[in-house]
């Protein structure tokens, strides 16, 4: 089905953080768009205020009689059980149905894209690029994993930009439903390995990937990463903070509070180039969109402006008390790599201070997974306080608990706590800095947290 024959939209799973985003954009361009989701959220409300009608409730096949199946699309995520009688009224009548990822290729393809991949790193390097475009006489249209702190939103729009910004999630192999013409690819570390089964099967999913781009655009690859097996006809550039890469960061450091590092690309050198976000991986995120931009076009002085404006994403180094006595940091990481990082950074910006962990692992199987990494990552920690998995779509796996896991971490004081109990627990004792970690439900603890030092 093309763009232009869709008359309605129905979203199975309409909450989530990537559904909501096109929900978004659908009901912007004037399409009727309805959904269900099994949880209200703040997502929910906040399109039921644009106009969007949503319901709580399975209906089954009764919402047969209610949508034009001629005019209409379905579009499910895979996180919907296969039990859901909606789903299965849909799957049952042969609607056009089709996943989340689907529904971006369709968009991608009406559009100039530009696609940013990678297990971590994705969210906040889409969000950068889509800042950045935004804010030149082109534009553009966006879809993040997560909610811009600049926008409020995770989905951009300007109706009359021909540009979108897509971040293209590796999970399911959703990615290779796009068709863009410049990508960004940061990262292809071990993830989602029940969908992949073993990290060589993960890398050639993103050179796929990077081979669906279109050859006349441009892909921009972290030069850590092994491209050997590459075949694609569109050119590539590395990025990193190392003298191989085609787009080097160089004097990476803190000044007047932002985050500064040098650029080098041939023979030319781009000086103090300010970043609002602290941590290398942040500085590496910027330099990919900085060297992206500047090969296609985009001025120097742009990209320099909007990134001193750029406020990063909710959950990804989000601060919500910043005194002398007490540090409060928010962070969406949930792999050891990322939590690695973000505790690094975190000591980098703080070294004279003790840091209390509070975690919350997600997914039974990323934890069997890098069950040893993770407990090592989280002895950079101080203090720690763990708190059960989070299942998401997944059934427990015997013998992979959070208490599992904290048996394994080198710590003297950590503890298990729960979501009930963390604001009791964290009370007995005094902190310098508590960073609330993780990708589940632990972001319901943060507001009886941060208010219980306010």
């Amino acid at each position: 089905m093309k763009f232009k024959d869709i008359h309605t939209v129905y979203f199975i799973g309409i909450g989530g953080i990537g559904m909501s985003a096109i929900a978004r954009f659908f009901n912007s361009q004037g399409k009727q768009v309805l959904g269900y989701d099994k949880t209200e959220t703040t997502l929910t409300q906040a399109l039921q205020k644009e106009g969007v009608d949503i319901h709580f409730t399975d209906l089954g096949d009764t919402m047969l009689n209610q949508l034009d199946k001629k005019k209409t699309v379905v579009i499910y995520t895979p996180a919907i059980p296969k039990t859901n009688k909606e789903l299965k009224a849909f799957i049952d009548n042969d609607y056009y149905l089709i996943k989340r990822a689907k529904a971006l290729g369709i968009i991608s393809k009406e559009k100039e894209t530009f696609a940013v991949a990678g297990t971590h790193g994705k969210t906040t390097t889409s969000s950068i690029l889509a800042h950045v475009l935004y804010n030149t006489n082109a534009s553009c249209n966006a879809f993040i994993g997560g909610i811009t702190t600049n926008y409020n939103s995770n989905c951009l729009i300007n109706e009359l930009s021909n540009r979108v910004v897509v971040e293209a999630d590796e999970f399911d192999r959703s990615f290779l439903q796009l068709s863009p013409k410049y990508s960004i690819i940061t990262t292809m570390d071990a993830d989602h390995l029940d969908i992949y089964g073993d990290t060589k099967s993960l890398e050639q999913s993103f050179i796929e990937f990077a081979e669906k781009t279109n050859p006349n655009g441009l892909l921009m690859i972290n030069d850590n990463l092994n491209f050997t097996s590459y075949k694609g006809k569109t050119k590539y550039l590395t990025y990193g903070f190392n003298s191989n890469a085609n787009w080097i960061g160089q004097n990476l450091k803190y000044q007047n509070g932002y985050l500064c590092f040098d650029v080098i690309n041939n023979k030319n050198r781009y000086s103090n180039i300010q970043f609002g976000l602290p941590g290398k991986h942040n500085a590496e995120n910027a330099l990919a969109v900085f060297g992206l931009l500047m090969e296609i076009g985009i001025g120097e002085q742009t990209i320099r402006t909007a990134f001193k404006t750029y406020k990063g994403v909710k959950r990804r180094f989000e601060y919500h008390i910043r005194r002398d006595d007490l540090v409060i940091i928010d962070d969406y990481a949930h792999h050891p790599k990322e939590l690695t990082a973000f505790l690094n950074s975190v000591k980098e910006i703080y070294p004279n201070k003790k840091i209390t962990t509070v975690f919350q692992p997600h997914l039974f199987s990323r934890t069997k997974d890098f069950m040893n990494e993770f407990a090592q990552a989280l002895t950079l920690s101080n203090k720690l306080y763990l708190l059960d998995i989070y299942p998401a779509r997944e059934l427990p796996i015997k013998g992979i608990t959070s208490k599992t896991l904290l048996d394994k971490i080198h710590l003297t004081n950590k503890q298990m706590s729960s979501k009930q109990t963390i604001v009791t627990d964290l009370h007995k004792t005094k902190h310098d800095i508590i960073v609330i970690v993780g990708a589940g439900d632990i972001d319901t603890t943060i507001k009886p947290i941060v208010e219980s030092y306010e």
